[in-house]
């Protein structure tokens, strides 16, 4: 199955320290890319906080980053005041290099995320003749418990609360430093994450929409909701979640339920 995924932007970042460079500024361990496939990585702030997610691969020797086009212009920004004397390049390329996700199926030249899902980007009549409607990928990633963050969540998560953390999937803890490295280090070897990311159904609720326990004495409501997809008139969703409340009565401001997907 193949989606147009015609909400995320995708830059080319280039130069003779374009991997040094990405190396102190995200989470992954860029040098520990594979050819054809996707490294995730979170792009934080300085107090562990996630701006982005970035899917990061390699054509060449360059570097691209795919992400959702509402964030493209503040992580640009970002990237671009920390290049000071680098000889790092970063290009939108969006207009120029489509993206299609690629659902349960063989797509030579395509990019591995994992094992149902890759992007494959470039033009390719044949894929766009094929296309589906971009919610069917969002539903693939909610089964295959793929994160993401939005503009209603930046910030809003560190990486543990996406379970980036689990088998170094987004986060590597022996790579050396990036924004934001002390305090997610720090709550790997010291702490314990008190929210993760786990799937939901339940009625009609927004990203970023918060999640309430009753039973919770958290000050903070108990949770955010991280994606979310319709299939089958049915409401998906990744939510972040207090882990000592995940199979209790969770609910939105506006009293909608959400019951957790359990052995999935």
């Amino acid at each position: 199955m193949i989606a147009s995924l015609i909400s995320r932007a995708i830059f080319r970042v280039s130069g003779s320290d374009a991997k040094e460079f990405l190396q102190g500024q995200l989470s992954n361990d860029i040098y520990s890319i594979n050819e054809g496939e996707i490294q995730i990585n979170a792009y934080c702030q300085h107090q562990g906080k996630v701006i982005a997610l970035l899917w990061v691969f390699l054509i060449d020797k360059d570097f691209y980053i795919s992400l959702p086009k509402e964030l493209a212009e503040l992580v640009n920004n970002r990237l671009n005041m920390f290049i000071m004397m680098s000889d790092v390049k970063i290009k939108d390329i969006t207009s120029d290099m489509p993206q299609y996700g690629i659902i349960d199926q063989d797509c030579p030249g395509s990019y591995k995320l994992n094992e149902r899902q890759s992007i494959f980007v470039g033009e390719a009549k044949d894929l766009e003749k094929h296309s589906h409607h971009e919610s069917l990928w969002q539903s693939a990633c909610i089964e295959t418990s793929t994160p993401e963050v939005y503009l209603s969540t930046t910030e809003k998560f560190v990486p543990q609360m996406l379970n980036l953390d689990i088998n170094e999937s987004g986060v590597s803890f022996t790579k050396g430093c990036y924004p934001g490295q002390e305090v997610v280090a720090r709550l790997h070897y010291l702490g314990k994450p008190k929210r993760r990311m786990y799937k939901f159904k339940g009625g009609d609720i927004a990203v970023g929409d918060e999640l309430i326990v009753e039973d919770s004495k958290s000050l903070r409501a108990s949770g955010t909701v991280i994606r979310g997809a319709k299939s089958d008139n049915e409401y998906f969703y990744l939510a972040s979640i207090e882990t000592d409340f995940k199979d209790d009565k969770i609910t939105s401001h506006n009293g909608i339920s959400l019951v957790r997907i359990k052995n999935v």
